[in-house]
């Protein structure tokens, strides 16, 4: 058996270090001139170079440019390396894969599981406690609507990514299908369920399609020049949904400072205007009112007439008791 003398393994102890120092640097920002690795690492430019080597060794793509302006950049490999994170990065991944493992996309959550675990197993003690905290103090009720799966989110995304037509199955709110083919522009969570905004070839206009409700079909169509929807994705999304998703649509003003409202109203109650018109909806008339009771704030209700009609009711019926 061989022993490593002291300078051995203090020199294998300070190399390791610095091979995780640099994957650290090349983490933080796309590009790193050679020189300035060296400087920040306190090394020579030859050093840095055979640390370079080193992380391609254990499995990091490390793509390298030559001359006076050459330098490095992390890039993706066939393998995934470990990563590094600090602290604040550590608890938003482990805050994420919570979320993940009871969230809206079917077959997820095992895999969220998976990794939640093992990510808790290599934190530090005081990170740890911090996210069991806080799984222990929340619950989630995303996962009570319909769920998308996640692979029809990864062909929608990289069809995004790459600007190519979307073809796909659609099932519509009244059970009919029919087949589209899009632009697909942005995908949106509104907290309840994954929309798709996309333009509608067939129907030459901007469309909001249920993600849920969306089978892709195999190829994709040819790639497309991105067009500018009418406003930005979440607001569009929101509007349309206000049209289509609730039973009862509704516009109501109300009388309050839009920072009161910003706090007061989830995403998901529908899409605030800059003049206190909230463009919301239930399933019910009454669950509409009760949901503008609770409020707290005066507020007009600018249409439908008859849930006008039903809080006079209801306002009489109070005052009754």
């Amino acid at each position: 058996m061989r022993f490593l003398s002291a300078w051995q393994t203090e020199e294998m102890l300070e190399t390791s270090v610095r091979l995780l120092r640099l994957l650290s640097l090349l983490q933080s920002r796309p590009d790193w001139p050679g020189r300035e690795l060296a400087d920040r690492l306190d090394v020579t430019t030859r050093t840095v170079r055979n640390d370079i080597e080193r992380l391609r060794i254990l499995g990091y793509t490390v793509e390298s440019t030559t001359g006076t302006a050459g330098g490095y950049r992390l890039g993706a490999g066939a393998a995934l390396p470990p990563l590094i994170l600090d602290d604040e990065e550590a608890v938003a991944v482990a805050v994420s894969l919570h979320a993940a493992a009871s969230g809206t996309v079917t077959g997820i959550e095992e895999t969220s599981l998976r990794a939640l675990t093992k990510l808790q197993q290599m934190l530090p003690s005081r990170l740890r406690r911090r996210i069991d905290a806080l799984g222990a103090a929340t619950v989630s009720v995303a996962g009570r609507g319909p769920t998308v799966d996640a692979e029809t989110l990864t062909v929608i995304a990289a069809a995004i990514r790459d600007h190519e037509q979307l073809r796909f199955d659609y099932e519509g709110h009244d059970g009919t299908a029919s087949a589209r083919t899009a632009e697909p522009h942005r995908l949106v969570y509104t907290g309840r369920r994954w929309y798709l905004l996309a333009w509608d070839t067939g129907r030459a206009d901007w469309r909001t399609f249920r993600a849920d409700r969306i089978r892709p079909r195999t190829p994709n169509g040819p790639r497309f020049t991105p067009r500018r929807p009418p406003s930005d994705a979440a607001t569009h999304v929101v509007r349309g949904v206000a049209s289509t998703a609730w039973r009862y649509p509704a516009r109501v003003r109300l009388h309050a400072p839009l920072s009161q409202l910003s706090e007061l109203l989830p995403p998901t109650a529908g899409l605030l205007h800059d003049d206190g018109v909230l463009e919301t909806g239930g399933e019910s008339l009454h669950n509409l009112a009760a949901f503008l009771g609770t409020l707290g704030v005066p507020f007009t209700v600018l249409d439908p007439p008859e849930l006008r009609d039903l809080l006079h009711s209801l306002a009489t019926r109070y005052a009754n008791a």
